[in-house]
C-alpha cells in the first residue's frame, strides 16, 4: 500500500496498526465521519442565484483535459516544457513521457512517446542542455538521449543519497538555481512506536540539498517536513510546506544557505562539519517542550491543548534561535489548500492574464491552484495569498508554462482522496481573455494595507466601511499535527482612501499585529459599472513586518458607514459568534430554526470543514447531505467530532482527526445545519 507525500494531503500513518491516521489539522469539522472535502471560497452577496465558484472561474480561466491513451496511467510527478514546445512528464510509476502537440492544434490529438522507464517514484522534472533531470527516491538522475530518437540512452546518477526504506522518504526536484546548480528536497520519515513524529533516519532527510551538474552536493538548509513544491522567485529559493507535526498550516518559506525552517528532525545532522546550519538538536530541545511522554511504558501521542495559557509560536522561537525562518506566506489550512505543492512564477508576458510576475501554488488535496504575491519589508519576505482556480479532475501536484502562455497541470491521487473525479491526469489552464474583478495584490502600509484591483471599482461601495471586514490570528508551534487558529481578533478598520482612478484602496487598520495572518474580506466591492463583484473576495496577508512610511491623516480618508446613517448597507461577514435564527411564532410550540447557509458558511471556513466536505458532492469525505441521512442527533455529531469513529464510513480511505479545539456551541450549530439538509 503506497501513501504518497504525507506532504500532500498531510497524512499520518501507523504501519504497525495497518491503518492510516489522517489529520488535516483543523481539518473538516464535521466528522469522523465526514471525511474531507473541498473548500468553496466565500462569495460576495448577490441578489441572483449563486453560481458554483468553479463555473464563475471558468469565465476567465478554462480547464482543458488532454486525452490520454487508455493504456497509460500518468500519475504525474513532474512536468517540464521543452524548447520545441513539447511537454515532458514523469510519473510516480517510474516512466517519462514526451507529449507532442500538447496544445491540440488543428484539433489533432496529443501524441505520447515513452522516453524512459524503470525509475523509482520520480517526483520532479527539469530540462537543461538537452537533458532531463529528475529526483528519484534515492538519487538525482540525468536522462540523456544521445542519438536523437526521443528515447533515453543514458541514465546517469548525478548524486545519490541514503534511504532507510521508510515509505515517506519522498524526494522532490530538481529546481535549477541561477548559477546552474540544482535544489532537491527530502521528506522526513516517521517513528516506529511514535508513528506520528517526523524523524530523519538517514542523512539528509528533512533537508534541502544543493547539487552541481557534476555531482558535488552541499547540504543547504534543514527544517523541512514534507517540502513538495520548489520554486525560484527573483533568483531566490522558496518551497511549500504542508501542515503536520511542528507545522501549524501550509505555507511558503524563503530559504537561504544555513536556514532552519522549523521542523526539528533534520537537526540530527546539524553538527556534521559540512552542515551550514548552526542550530543543534540539543539547543532546540532546551528551548521548547517536544512532549515526548511515556505512560504505562508507551509513548503518548501529543494532542492540541485547548485553552492553553502560554502556547509556543514560531516568532517567539526565532527570538531564541535567530537563524530560524518564518514562513513568507501562510496558506490557511482547509481554505487555501490542505496539501500545497508546486510553485511557478507567471513569466508569460501577459498571456495568462493580469498577473505577470505573481506566483501560482498548486494543492493536491483540494485539486486547485492559489495565487500569491510577495514583497520584502525590512529585509523579510511576506505577502498575500488568494484563491484562484478550483475544479481540476484530480490532485494538482505539478505545473509548467506552455509556449502559448497556458499552464499545464499534472495530477495524481493514488493513496488518498482529493477533490475531483479522477485518480490522475493532465490538464491545461487557459486564459479566455476576459479580465476578472480581483484584488490584484495587497501591500503593507504603516497604518494598514493598500489593495490594488484588476479593474476600476465603484467609488460608492469602496468608500463604505461596511464593505470591509477582517480578522487576524496565528498558529501554534508544537509537536501536534497542525494547529487551530488562535489569538483571533477582529480587525479595527477605521477608514478607507479610494484612488481617483478606482484601481486602489487604502485601508486604515488600528490593530495590525506582526507575525499574524490578516484576513481581509471585501464582500461589498463592485466594479465601476456595478456589473461585477469580486470573484474571490478574501485576501490572506502574512504580516511579518509592518512597513515604514507616511501614515494617512484624518481628512485624507473616508469613515463613512452606511449602517450608521440608516442606509441599507450590504451584508458583511461577521467574526462574532453567530446565533441561530429563531423561528417565527405561529402560536404553537416550535423549535428554533436551523442556522442558515449564510450563518454557517463562515464557521465551515473557520474550522476548515469545507476543506473536505461539500453539501452535495462526495470528495475526500462524504457530503453533508449524506451525513444528514444518517440521522445522527446534534449531540451525536458533537461526540463524533471530538472522538471520530472511522468505522462509520468504511468507504472513505482517510480517517478524520479529533477536533476538540472547536467550541461545543459552534459544533452544535453546524450539526443543526447538517440535519436540516435532510428535508
Amino acid at each position: 500500500m503506497s501513501y504518497f507525500l504525507n506532504n500532500l494531503p498531510g497524512r499520518e500513518v501507523s504501519l504497525s496498526l495497518g491503518k492510516v491516521f489522517k489529520s488535516f489539522g483543523l481539518l473538516s469539522l464535521v466528522v469522523v465521519l465526514f471525511l474531507p472535502l473541498k473548500l468553496t471560497a466565500q462569495e460576495p452577496p448577490e441578489p441572483e442565484p449563486v453560481m458554483p465558484k468553479s463555473s464563475k472561474e471558468a469565465t476567465y480561466y478554462q480547464i482543458i483535459t488532454l486525452p490520454v491513451p487508455e493504456d497509460i496511467l500518468l500519475e504525474v510527478g513532474g512536468l517540464a516544457t521543452l524548447p520545441d514546445g513539447r511537454v515532458a512528464l514523469c510519473t510516480r510509476r517510474g516512466d517519462v513521457w514526451l507529449i507532442e502537440n500538447p496544445y491540440m492544434h488543428n484539433e489533432r490529438q496529443p501524441k505520447f512517446k515513452l522516453f524512459a522507464s524503470g525509475l523509482h517514484e520520480a517526483l520532479g522534472l527539469a530540462y537543461r542542455d538537452n537533458s532531463l533531470y529528475t529526483a528519484q527516491r534515492g538519487e538525482l538522475t540525468r536522462l540523456i538521449d544521445k542519438d536523437g530518437d526521443d528515447k533515453a540512452d543514458i541514465y546517469e546518477t548525478v548524486y545519490a543519497w541514503p534511504l532507510s526504506g521508510h515509505y515517506h522518504e519522498y524526494s522532490f526536484g530538481p529546481k535549477f538555481a541561477p548559477d546552474g546548480s540544482m535544489f532537491v528536497t527530502g521528506n522526513v520519515a516517521f517513528g516506529n512506536e511514535e508513528w506520528w513524529r517526523g524523524e530523519s533516519r538517514v542523512p539528509w532527510r528533512g533537508w534541502t540539498m544543493n547539487i552541481t551538474p557534476d555531482g558535488q552536493m552541499k547540504p543547504w538548509a534543514t527544517g523541512m517536513r514534507s517540502p513538495a513544491g520548489l520554486g525560484i522567485v527573483d533568483g531566490e529559493f522558496f518551497y511549500t510546506e504542508n501542515q503536520g507535526d511542528w507545522v501549524g498550516s501550509g505555507g511558503i518559506w524563503h530559504v537561504t544557505e544555513g536556514s532552519f525552517t522549523g521542523h526539528p528532525a533534520g537537526l540530527r545532522w546539524a553538527d556534521r562539519p559540512e552542515s551550514p546550519v548552526k542550530i543543534t538538536e540539543k539547543q532546540f530541545y532546551e528551548k521548547i517542550d517536544i512532549r515526548q511522554v511515556k505512560k504505562n511504558g508507551r509513548f503518548v501521542k501529543p494532542e492540541n491543548i485547548t485553552d492553553e495559557e502560554n502556547p509556543d509560536f514560531l516568532y517567539k522561537m526565532k527570538e531564541e534561535l535567530p537563524t530560524l525562518r518564518l514562513p513568507a506566506v501562510w496558506l490557511p489550512h482547509g481554505v487555501l489548500g490542505i496539501s500545497n505543492s508546486d510553485i511557478i512564477v507567471d513569466e508569460t508576458g501577459g498571456a495568462f492574464g493580469p498577473f505577470e510576475g505573481q506566483i501560482f501554488v498548486g494543492d493536491q488535496g483540494q485539486s486547485k491552484i492559489m495565487r500569491v504575491v510577495l514583497e520584502k519589508v525590512k529585509g523579510a519576505y511576506q505577502g498575500v495569498a488568494f484563491d484562484f482556480r478550483s475544479g481540476f479532475q484530480s490532485g494538482v501536484l505539478r505545473m509548467t508554462w506552455g509556449h502559448d502562455g497556458s499552464m499545464f497541470v499534472g495530477e495524481t491521487n493514488r493513496g488518498w482522496g482529493s477533490a475531483g473525479t479522477r485518480n490522475s491526469g493532465l490538464q491545461r489552464l487557459v486564459w479566455t481573455g476576459n479580465v476578472p474583478l480581483e484584488m490584484k495584490t495587497v501591500t503593507s502600509q504603516p497604518d494598514g494595507f493598500e489593495i490594488e484591483f484588476t479593474l476600476p471599482v465603484d467609488r460608492k461601495s469602496a468608500e463604505n466601511l461596511d464593505t470591509y471586514a477582517g480578522r487576524s490570528y496565528i498558529y501554534k508551534y508544537h509537536p501536534v499535527y497542525g494547529s487551530p487558529t488562535i489569538n483571533e481578533e477582529k480587525l479595527a478598520i477605521k477608514g478607507v482612501q479610494v484612488a481617483e482612478d478606482g484601481m486602489k484602496v487604502r485601508l486604515i487598520i488600528d490593530n495590525l499585529r506582526p507575525y499574524h495572518l490578516h484576513e481581509l474580506t471585501l464582500a461589498g466591492i463592485r466594479s465601476k459599472d456595478g456589473s461585477m463583484a469580486l470573484l474571490h473576495p478574501t485576501a490572506y496577508y502574512t504580516l511579518n513586518q509592518i512597513a515604514d512610511g507616511k501614515k494617512l491623516q484624518v481628512g485624507e480618508f473616508s469613515t463613512y458607514r452606511s449602517s450608521r446613517v440608516g442606509g441599507k448597507g450590504r451584508s458583511q461577514i461577521s467574526y462574532k459568534k453567530n446565533r441561530p435564527v429563531a423561528a417565527k411564532s405561529s402560536g404553537k410550540n416550535t423549535k428554533a430554526a436551523a442556522p442558515s447557509d449564510a450563518e454557517i458558511k463562515p464557521l465551515l471556513t473557520k474550522y476548515t470543514c469545507s476543506a473536505c466536505h461539500q453539501t452535495d458532492a462526495r470528495q475526500v469525505g462524504p457530503p453533508f447531505k449524506a451525513i444528514a441521512k444518517r440521522k445522527y442527533s446534534n449531540e451525536k455529531i458533537l461526540s463524533l467530532v471530538y472522538n471520530p469513529q472511522p468505522q462509520n464510513w468504511p468507504d472513505y480511505a482517510t480517517p478524520m482527526a479529533p477536533m476538540p479545539q472547536v467550541p461545543k456551541e459552534d459544533v452544535l450549530k453546524i450539526a443543526a445545519w447538517i440535519n436540516s439538509l435532510d428535508k
